[in-house]
Protein backbone atom coordinates (compact mmCIF):
# COMPACT_ATOMS: atom_id res chain seq x y z
CA UNK A 1 0.00 0.00 0.00
CA UNK A 2 1.45 3.55 -0.87
CA UNK A 3 1.17 5.92 1.69
CA UNK A 4 1.35 9.66 2.10
CA UNK A 5 3.50 10.60 4.73
CA UNK A 6 1.82 13.81 6.11
CA UNK A 7 4.08 16.12 8.25
CA UNK A 8 4.23 15.25 11.85
CA UNK A 9 1.41 16.91 13.94
CA UNK A 10 3.23 19.59 16.40
CA UNK A 11 3.23 18.38 19.67
CA UNK A 12 0.68 20.59 21.85
CA UNK A 13 2.41 23.03 24.71
CA UNK A 14 2.00 21.68 28.42
CA UNK A 15 -1.51 23.53 29.34
CA UNK A 16 -2.97 24.21 25.67
CA UNK A 17 -4.50 20.85 25.39
CA UNK A 18 -8.54 21.44 25.44
CA UNK A 19 -9.12 19.22 28.22
CA UNK A 20 -6.59 21.69 30.25
CA UNK A 21 -7.97 24.69 29.40
CA UNK A 22 -12.03 22.95 29.90
CA UNK A 23 -10.60 22.37 33.30
CA UNK A 24 -9.38 25.58 33.83
CA UNK A 25 -12.47 27.66 32.34
CA UNK A 26 -14.54 25.52 34.89
CA UNK A 27 -12.30 26.39 37.96
CA UNK A 28 -12.91 29.94 37.30
CA UNK A 29 -16.49 29.63 36.89
CA UNK A 30 -16.77 27.46 40.26
CA UNK A 31 -14.41 30.04 42.24
CA UNK A 32 -16.04 32.64 40.69
CA UNK A 33 -19.20 31.69 42.10
CA UNK A 34 -18.18 30.40 44.98
CA UNK A 35 -16.72 34.15 45.89
CA UNK A 36 -19.90 35.78 44.41
CA UNK A 37 -22.03 34.02 46.60
CA UNK A 38 -19.84 34.13 49.86
CA UNK A 39 -19.53 38.15 48.87
CA UNK A 40 -23.48 38.25 48.52
CA UNK A 41 -24.25 36.42 51.81
CA UNK A 42 -21.59 37.81 54.06
CA UNK A 43 -23.10 41.48 52.82
CA UNK A 44 -26.85 40.83 53.50
CA UNK A 45 -26.95 37.66 55.74
CA UNK A 46 -25.96 40.19 58.86
CA UNK A 47 -28.14 43.37 57.78
CA UNK A 48 -30.78 41.40 57.51
CA UNK A 49 -30.15 39.74 60.93
CA UNK A 50 -29.85 43.04 62.30
CA UNK A 51 -32.88 44.35 60.99
CA UNK A 52 -34.77 41.11 62.64
CA UNK A 53 -33.08 42.52 65.80
CA UNK A 54 -34.33 45.76 65.65
CA UNK A 55 -38.33 44.27 64.79
CA UNK A 56 -37.61 42.00 68.35
CA UNK A 57 -37.16 44.96 70.49
CA UNK A 58 -33.94 44.75 71.29
CA UNK A 59 -31.90 47.58 71.97
CA UNK A 60 -29.34 47.80 68.79
CA UNK A 61 -26.70 48.97 71.22
CA UNK A 62 -27.03 46.13 73.70
CA UNK A 63 -24.63 44.06 74.90
CA UNK A 64 -26.93 41.31 74.48
CA UNK A 65 -27.99 42.58 70.45
CA UNK A 66 -24.48 43.24 69.62
CA UNK A 67 -23.17 39.14 71.26
CA UNK A 68 -26.47 37.36 69.25
CA UNK A 69 -25.49 39.10 66.08
CA UNK A 70 -21.46 38.31 66.11
CA UNK A 71 -22.55 35.02 66.70
CA UNK A 72 -24.83 34.85 63.80
CA UNK A 73 -22.12 36.03 61.83
CA UNK A 74 -20.05 33.65 63.06
CA UNK A 75 -21.88 30.62 62.49
CA UNK A 76 -22.83 31.94 59.14
CA UNK A 77 -19.23 32.19 57.69
CA UNK A 78 -17.71 28.78 59.44
CA UNK A 79 -21.06 27.17 57.44
CA UNK A 80 -21.34 28.78 54.50
CA UNK A 81 -17.77 28.27 54.33
CA UNK A 82 -17.60 24.51 55.03
CA UNK A 83 -20.94 24.29 52.28
CA UNK A 84 -18.56 26.33 49.28
CA UNK A 85 -15.76 24.29 50.07
CA UNK A 86 -17.39 20.49 49.85
CA UNK A 87 -19.22 22.08 46.59
CA UNK A 88 -15.91 23.62 45.10
CA UNK A 89 -14.34 19.84 45.86
CA UNK A 90 -16.85 17.85 44.33
CA UNK A 91 -17.74 20.07 41.21
CA UNK A 92 -13.68 20.17 40.76
CA UNK A 93 -13.43 16.35 41.16
CA UNK A 94 -16.05 15.89 38.73
CA UNK A 95 -14.53 18.71 36.02
CA UNK A 96 -11.32 16.94 35.92
CA UNK A 97 -13.11 13.45 35.32
CA UNK A 98 -15.35 15.30 32.63
CA UNK A 99 -12.18 16.87 31.09
CA UNK A 100 -9.87 14.12 31.53
CA UNK A 101 -12.64 12.00 29.23
CA UNK A 102 -12.94 14.53 27.17
CA UNK A 103 -9.29 14.83 26.15
CA UNK A 104 -8.96 11.29 26.09
CA UNK A 105 -11.66 11.16 23.70
CA UNK A 106 -10.40 14.12 21.61
CA UNK A 107 -7.06 12.63 21.43
CA UNK A 108 -8.03 9.04 20.16
CA UNK A 109 -10.39 10.86 17.33
CA UNK A 110 -6.90 13.42 16.45
CA UNK A 111 -4.47 10.47 16.58
CA UNK A 112 -7.35 7.97 14.18
CA UNK A 113 -7.51 10.68 11.84
CA UNK A 114 -3.46 10.97 11.62
CA UNK A 115 -3.32 7.77 11.11
CA UNK A 116 -6.30 7.76 8.43
CA UNK A 117 -3.96 10.35 6.60
CA UNK A 118 -1.18 8.20 6.95
CA UNK A 119 -2.37 5.28 4.57
CA UNK A 120 -3.52 3.29 7.35
CA UNK A 121 -7.30 3.37 6.69
CA UNK A 122 -7.88 -0.41 9.15
CA UNK A 123 -7.63 2.02 12.69
CA UNK A 124 -10.86 2.57 14.44
CA UNK A 125 -12.06 4.92 17.29
CA UNK A 126 -12.82 3.73 20.00
CA UNK A 127 -16.72 4.12 21.47
CA UNK A 128 -17.16 7.26 23.08
CA UNK A 129 -19.81 7.58 25.89
CA UNK A 130 -19.81 11.19 26.25
CA UNK A 131 -22.80 11.82 24.90
CA UNK A 132 -24.65 11.38 21.16
CA UNK A 133 -22.63 14.61 19.56
CA UNK A 134 -19.34 12.29 20.22
CA UNK A 135 -20.90 9.12 19.42
CA UNK A 136 -22.03 10.50 16.34
CA UNK A 137 -18.11 12.08 15.86
CA UNK A 138 -16.33 8.96 16.38
CA UNK A 139 -18.92 7.19 14.16
CA UNK A 140 -18.23 9.50 11.18
CA UNK A 141 -14.65 8.33 11.42
CA UNK A 142 -14.80 4.83 11.46
CA UNK A 143 -17.03 5.13 8.75
CA UNK A 144 -14.83 7.26 6.84
CA UNK A 145 -11.94 4.94 7.42
CA UNK A 146 -13.98 2.33 6.25
CA UNK A 147 -14.86 4.16 3.00
CA UNK A 148 -11.58 4.46 2.50
CA UNK A 149 -10.52 1.27 2.97
CA UNK A 150 -13.28 0.01 0.22
CA UNK A 151 -12.07 2.65 -2.12
CA UNK A 152 -8.31 1.78 -1.37
CA UNK A 153 -8.76 -1.96 -2.40
CA UNK A 154 -11.22 -0.83 -5.42
CA UNK A 155 -8.17 1.41 -6.18
CA UNK A 156 -5.41 -1.80 -6.31
CA UNK A 157 -8.14 -4.06 -7.93
CA UNK A 158 -8.17 -1.37 -10.76
CA UNK A 159 -4.90 -0.83 -11.24
CA UNK A 160 -4.59 -4.69 -11.36
CA UNK A 161 -6.99 -5.39 -13.74
CA UNK A 162 -6.28 -2.14 -15.94
CA UNK A 163 -2.14 -3.49 -16.26
CA UNK A 164 -3.93 -7.09 -16.87
CA UNK A 165 -6.57 -5.59 -19.84
CA UNK A 166 -3.48 -3.81 -21.51
CA UNK A 167 -0.79 -6.56 -21.37
CA UNK A 168 -3.24 -9.08 -23.06
CA UNK A 169 -4.15 -7.03 -26.63
CA UNK A 170 -0.63 -5.40 -26.12
CA UNK A 171 1.01 -9.06 -25.74
CA UNK A 172 -1.29 -9.83 -28.83
CA UNK A 173 -0.29 -7.27 -30.95
CA UNK A 174 3.45 -7.89 -30.43
CA UNK A 175 3.23 -11.73 -30.70
CA UNK A 176 1.62 -11.48 -34.02
CA UNK A 177 4.26 -8.32 -35.57
CA UNK A 178 7.07 -10.62 -34.26
CA UNK A 179 5.74 -13.40 -36.43
CA UNK A 180 5.65 -11.77 -39.41
CA UNK A 181 8.87 -10.26 -38.76
CA UNK A 182 10.37 -13.33 -38.34
CA UNK A 183 8.95 -15.02 -41.35
CA UNK A 184 6.63 -17.11 -39.19
CA UNK A 185 3.39 -16.22 -40.12
CA UNK A 186 2.67 -14.50 -43.52
CA UNK A 187 0.45 -10.91 -43.42
CA UNK A 188 -3.08 -12.29 -44.56
CA UNK A 189 -6.66 -11.64 -43.45
CA UNK A 190 -6.51 -13.67 -40.02
CA UNK A 191 -2.97 -11.64 -39.38
CA UNK A 192 -4.94 -8.32 -39.63
CA UNK A 193 -8.34 -9.65 -37.91
CA UNK A 194 -6.74 -10.84 -34.61
CA UNK A 195 -4.34 -7.34 -35.13
CA UNK A 196 -7.76 -5.42 -35.10
CA UNK A 197 -9.59 -7.77 -32.53
CA UNK A 198 -6.57 -6.67 -30.32
CA UNK A 199 -6.97 -2.85 -30.51
CA UNK A 200 -10.61 -2.67 -30.55
CA UNK A 201 -10.43 -4.12 -26.84
CA UNK A 202 -8.09 -0.91 -26.11
CA UNK A 203 -10.20 1.27 -27.74
CA UNK A 204 -13.23 -0.08 -25.25
CA UNK A 205 -11.07 0.05 -22.59
CA UNK A 206 -10.21 3.82 -23.46
CA UNK A 207 -13.89 4.60 -24.03
CA UNK A 208 -14.74 2.84 -20.55
CA UNK A 209 -12.28 4.70 -18.60
CA UNK A 210 -13.30 8.18 -20.44
CA UNK A 211 -16.73 7.18 -19.64
CA UNK A 212 -16.45 6.15 -16.60
CA UNK A 213 -14.31 9.57 -15.58
CA UNK A 214 -16.94 11.56 -16.81
CA UNK A 215 -19.45 9.85 -14.94
CA UNK A 216 -17.80 11.07 -11.84
CA UNK A 217 -17.64 14.64 -12.52
CA UNK A 218 -21.32 14.41 -13.56
CA UNK A 219 -20.57 15.45 -17.62
CA UNK A 220 -22.64 12.81 -19.30
CA UNK A 221 -24.22 14.46 -21.60
CA UNK A 222 -28.21 13.62 -22.79
CA UNK A 223 -30.57 14.55 -24.85
CA UNK A 224 -34.35 14.47 -23.23
CA UNK A 225 -37.25 13.48 -25.64
CA UNK A 226 -40.70 12.43 -24.42
CA UNK A 227 -41.01 8.59 -25.14
CA UNK A 228 -42.68 5.81 -23.78
CA UNK A 229 -41.33 3.74 -21.15
CA UNK A 230 -43.01 0.68 -23.08
CA UNK A 231 -40.87 1.60 -26.01
CA UNK A 232 -37.42 1.51 -24.30
CA UNK A 233 -38.26 -1.48 -22.51
CA UNK A 234 -39.39 -3.25 -25.95
CA UNK A 235 -36.23 -2.24 -27.67
CA UNK A 236 -33.80 -3.09 -24.89
CA UNK A 237 -35.32 -6.42 -25.69
CA UNK A 238 -35.34 -6.46 -28.73
CA UNK A 239 -31.82 -5.71 -28.87
CA UNK A 240 -30.51 -7.86 -26.39
CA UNK A 241 -32.59 -10.95 -27.71
CA UNK A 242 -29.87 -12.49 -30.09
CA UNK A 243 -27.27 -12.76 -27.15
CA UNK A 244 -29.80 -14.30 -24.76
CA UNK A 245 -30.35 -16.62 -27.71
CA UNK A 246 -27.12 -17.90 -27.82
CA UNK A 247 -26.57 -18.14 -23.86
CA UNK A 248 -29.88 -20.21 -23.85
CA UNK A 249 -31.61 -17.83 -21.40
CA UNK A 250 -35.25 -16.79 -21.38
CA UNK A 251 -35.79 -13.24 -21.74
CA UNK A 252 -39.15 -12.08 -21.19
CA UNK A 253 -41.38 -8.91 -21.49
CA UNK A 254 -43.34 -8.66 -17.89
CA UNK A 255 -46.24 -6.17 -17.37
CA UNK A 256 -45.35 -2.83 -19.07
CA UNK A 257 -46.01 0.71 -18.26
CA UNK A 258 -47.98 3.52 -20.76
CA UNK A 259 -46.18 6.17 -19.52
CA UNK A 260 -44.36 8.96 -20.68
CA UNK A 261 -40.67 10.20 -19.21
CA UNK A 262 -38.20 12.92 -20.78
CA UNK A 263 -35.23 10.81 -21.51
CA UNK A 264 -32.70 10.14 -23.53
CA UNK A 265 -33.69 6.69 -25.72
CA UNK A 266 -30.09 6.00 -26.77
CA UNK A 267 -28.36 6.89 -22.95
CA UNK A 268 -31.55 5.09 -21.18
CA UNK A 269 -31.25 2.42 -24.20
CA UNK A 270 -27.28 1.81 -22.96
CA UNK A 271 -28.45 1.51 -19.34
CA UNK A 272 -30.66 -1.25 -20.09
CA UNK A 273 -28.24 -2.95 -21.93
CA UNK A 274 -25.78 -3.06 -19.65
CA UNK A 275 -28.25 -4.26 -16.63
CA UNK A 276 -29.56 -6.94 -19.47
CA UNK A 277 -25.53 -7.68 -20.04
CA UNK A 278 -25.15 -7.81 -16.75
CA UNK A 279 -28.22 -10.52 -16.16
CA UNK A 280 -27.10 -12.46 -18.75
CA UNK A 281 -23.61 -13.21 -17.42
CA UNK A 282 -24.98 -13.78 -14.11
CA UNK A 283 -27.76 -16.31 -15.16
CA UNK A 284 -26.91 -20.13 -16.29
CA UNK A 285 -28.59 -21.75 -19.63
CA UNK A 286 -32.29 -22.30 -18.50
CA UNK A 287 -32.46 -19.45 -16.54
CA UNK A 288 -35.36 -16.35 -16.71
CA UNK A 289 -34.68 -12.55 -16.71
CA UNK A 290 -37.69 -10.55 -17.06
CA UNK A 291 -37.69 -6.78 -17.72
CA UNK A 292 -40.97 -5.08 -16.58
CA UNK A 293 -42.20 -1.38 -15.77
CA UNK A 294 -44.87 -0.02 -13.62
CA UNK A 295 -46.09 3.49 -12.01
CA UNK A 296 -44.93 4.00 -8.64
CA UNK A 297 -47.07 6.66 -7.71
CA UNK A 298 -47.49 10.10 -9.54
CA UNK A 299 -44.50 11.33 -10.06
CA UNK A 300 -42.08 8.27 -10.85
CA UNK A 301 -42.16 5.32 -12.75
CA UNK A 302 -40.33 1.99 -12.25
CA UNK A 303 -38.14 -0.40 -14.83
CA UNK A 304 -37.03 -3.56 -13.38
CA UNK A 305 -34.67 -6.38 -14.52
CA UNK A 306 -35.32 -9.42 -12.91
CA UNK A 307 -33.17 -12.46 -13.18
CA UNK A 308 -32.88 -16.16 -11.46
CA UNK A 309 -29.21 -16.22 -11.93
CA UNK A 310 -26.51 -16.06 -9.08
CA UNK A 311 -27.62 -13.60 -6.93
CA UNK A 312 -25.98 -10.47 -5.11
CA UNK A 313 -24.20 -11.31 -1.61
CA UNK A 314 -25.48 -9.00 1.21
CA UNK A 315 -22.08 -7.47 1.54
CA UNK A 316 -21.48 -6.81 -2.23
CA UNK A 317 -24.85 -5.10 -2.69
CA UNK A 318 -23.37 -1.40 -1.11
CA UNK A 319 -20.41 -1.65 -3.74
CA UNK A 320 -21.91 -3.01 -6.75
CA UNK A 321 -22.22 0.74 -8.46
CA UNK A 322 -18.43 1.34 -7.42
CA UNK A 323 -16.07 2.00 -9.87
CA UNK A 324 -14.11 -1.58 -11.27
CA UNK A 325 -16.14 -3.11 -8.83
CA UNK A 326 -16.65 -6.91 -9.21
CA UNK A 327 -18.84 -9.77 -7.02
CA UNK A 328 -16.47 -12.05 -9.30
CA UNK A 329 -12.47 -11.24 -9.27
CA UNK A 330 -12.10 -14.24 -10.96
CA UNK A 331 -13.89 -13.61 -14.14
CA UNK A 332 -12.01 -11.99 -16.67
CA UNK A 333 -13.42 -8.72 -18.95
CA UNK A 334 -14.73 -10.69 -21.58
CA UNK A 335 -16.88 -12.74 -19.46
CA UNK A 336 -17.71 -11.13 -15.94
CA UNK A 337 -17.26 -7.05 -17.36
CA UNK A 338 -14.92 -4.77 -16.28
CA UNK A 339 -16.73 -3.52 -13.39
CA UNK A 340 -17.58 -0.14 -14.89
CA UNK A 341 -20.71 -0.50 -16.77
CA UNK A 342 -22.98 -0.39 -13.67
CA UNK A 343 -21.33 2.51 -12.17
CA UNK A 344 -22.07 4.41 -15.49
CA UNK A 345 -25.57 3.50 -15.50
CA UNK A 346 -26.22 4.58 -12.20
CA UNK A 347 -24.84 7.99 -13.72
CA UNK A 348 -26.80 7.67 -16.23
CA UNK A 349 -29.92 7.35 -14.31
CA UNK A 350 -29.00 9.86 -12.05
CA UNK A 351 -28.78 12.35 -14.89
CA UNK A 352 -32.13 11.54 -16.03
CA UNK A 353 -33.01 12.86 -12.02
CA UNK A 354 -33.87 9.20 -11.31
CA UNK A 355 -32.44 6.60 -9.36
CA UNK A 356 -30.48 3.15 -10.11
CA UNK A 357 -30.89 0.26 -7.22
CA UNK A 358 -30.20 -3.24 -6.90
CA UNK A 359 -31.77 -5.93 -4.57
CA UNK A 360 -31.20 -9.63 -3.71
CA UNK A 361 -32.16 -12.04 -1.80
CA UNK A 362 -29.26 -14.12 -1.51
CA UNK A 363 -26.57 -16.05 -3.69
CA UNK A 364 -28.22 -18.35 -5.75
CA UNK A 365 -31.62 -16.57 -6.00
CA UNK A 366 -31.41 -14.12 -8.73
CA UNK A 367 -31.59 -10.15 -8.20
CA UNK A 368 -33.60 -7.42 -9.53
CA UNK A 369 -32.30 -3.97 -10.68
CA UNK A 370 -34.70 -1.29 -10.67
CA UNK A 371 -34.09 1.98 -12.93
CA UNK A 372 -36.31 4.62 -11.36
CA UNK A 373 -37.20 8.10 -14.09
CA UNK A 374 -39.49 10.78 -12.99
CA UNK A 375 -42.52 10.88 -15.40
CA UNK A 376 -43.01 13.96 -18.26
CA UNK A 377 -43.28 17.14 -17.40
CA UNK A 378 -45.00 17.48 -21.01
CA UNK A 379 -48.67 18.03 -19.93
CA UNK A 380 -50.40 16.38 -22.84
CA UNK A 381 -48.29 13.49 -22.67
CA UNK A 382 -48.64 13.13 -18.87
CA UNK A 383 -52.41 14.11 -19.52
CA UNK A 384 -52.42 10.89 -22.22
CA UNK A 385 -50.96 8.37 -20.23
CA UNK A 386 -53.31 9.07 -16.49
CA UNK A 387 -56.33 8.78 -19.40
CA UNK A 388 -54.87 5.48 -20.48
CA UNK A 389 -54.28 4.43 -16.55
CA UNK A 390 -57.47 5.74 -15.29
CA UNK A 391 -59.50 3.70 -19.06
CA UNK A 392 -58.02 0.93 -17.63
CA UNK A 393 -58.68 0.94 -14.20
CA UNK A 394 -62.21 1.97 -14.66
CA UNK A 395 -62.48 -1.15 -17.25
CA UNK A 396 -61.33 -3.58 -14.66
CA UNK A 397 -63.29 -2.00 -11.35
CA UNK A 398 -66.09 -0.72 -12.91
CA UNK A 399 -68.39 -2.88 -14.97
CA UNK A 400 -71.21 -1.38 -16.49
CA UNK A 401 -74.64 -1.86 -14.59
CA UNK A 402 -76.35 -4.29 -16.97
CA UNK A 403 -73.53 -6.67 -16.58
CA UNK A 404 -74.31 -7.46 -13.05
CA UNK A 405 -76.41 -10.28 -12.22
Amino acid sequence: MNRRHNPPIPAARPGSGFGTRLLIAQTIVILGGAAGAAGVALLVAPQLFHTHVQHAGLDPASPEAGHVEEAFTSSIIVAFSVALLSSVLLALAVSIVLARRVQRSIAAVVTSTAHIADGNYEVRVPASRLGREFASLTGSVNDLAERLDTVEEIRRHMLSDLAHELRTPITTINAHIDAVEDGIRTPGVHTYTVIRSATGRLHRLATDLDSVSRAGERQLHIEPQPVSVAALAASAIREAQPGYDESGIVLTAGPAATDIVDADPARIGQTLANLLGNARRHTPAGGTVTVSSRRRDRHWVDITVEDTGDGIAADHLPHIFDRFYRTDTSRNRDTGGSGIGLTIARALAEAHRGTLSATSPGLGRGSRFTLTLPLSRSVPARRRADRLSAGRKHSVGHEPAHKVD
